[in-house]
């Protein structure tokens, strides 16, 4: 998934973005609040991990401006705050859930997936390797964060295999999403990818001999 983060302790902040990084999501991270709810307003983001006590708009009035500019992103907070009144408009605003401080990271991780397994989250940000990732809202592809050009046809195949990671796409279904049904053969799919996985920095697509291609989630 796509996650902004918000936390203003630099060193937290470092910690949540490398181990969320390494368990295969794409992060932006943000210090102020005012920083955060402008980049959420110019782009879209699967999920929202928020401290409170931020400066510049604290996280719980930052989701307030959200809900009253129609944007519905899901939300956990994670702070030291423990007054009831505050976990309560927290929760009220619609937090999907709420971490108190300190916590272990893979508690962190832990209820990112248990949102992911009980609540309908429409992912559009798929991390394809270390440094790739695809934008499925707008079919975009990205090295590092910036914007990556390659054919429309194989920007679809690069949609189909996000969606697909860990699992084997067949020629059938190369055939049926990108070709449209067109009586294409497997050799055809062979050469439109290799160009591809040429223009690539990275070639994280496995072929599947006499198959298909794959692309794993990275660890």
């Amino acid at each position: 998934m796509k996650i902004l983060l918000l936390e203003d302790d630099r060193l937290l902040n470092n910690a949540i973005t490398d181990y969320l990084g390494k368990t295969g999501h794409l992060v932006e991270s943000y210090r102020d609040g005012l920083e955060a709810l402008e980049k959420i307003q110019q782009g879209s983001f699967d999920l929202l991990v928020l401290d409170i006590n931020v400066p510049g708009l604290d996280g719980l009035t930052l989701l307030e401006k959200l809900h009253e500019a129609k944007i519905q992103t899901p939300a956990i907070y994670i702070s030291a705050l423990i007054d009831i009144e505050e976990i309560s408009r927290a929760y009220a605003l619609g937090c999907y859930d709420y971490l108190k401080k300190p916590f272990h990271l893979r508690e962190l991780t832990l209820r990112i997936n248990k949102i992911m397994q009980t609540h309908t989250i429409d992912q559009k940000h798929f991390r394809l390797s270390k440094n790739y990732s695809f934008d499925t809202a707008t079919c975009t592809l990205f090295f590092q964060n910036e914007t990556q050009t390659v054919s429309n046809r194989q920007l679809q195949i690069l949609e189909l295999l996000a969606h697909n990671r860990n699992r084997t796409v067949t020629y059938d279904m190369f055939r049926e999403y990108v070709y449209n049904d067109m009586e294409i053969d497997n050799a055809t799919i062979i050469a439109e990818i290799n160009r591809l996985r040429k223009t690539l920095k990275e070639d994280f697509i496995t072929n599947i001999r006499a198959v298909g291609y794959v692309v794993k989630r990275p660890e």
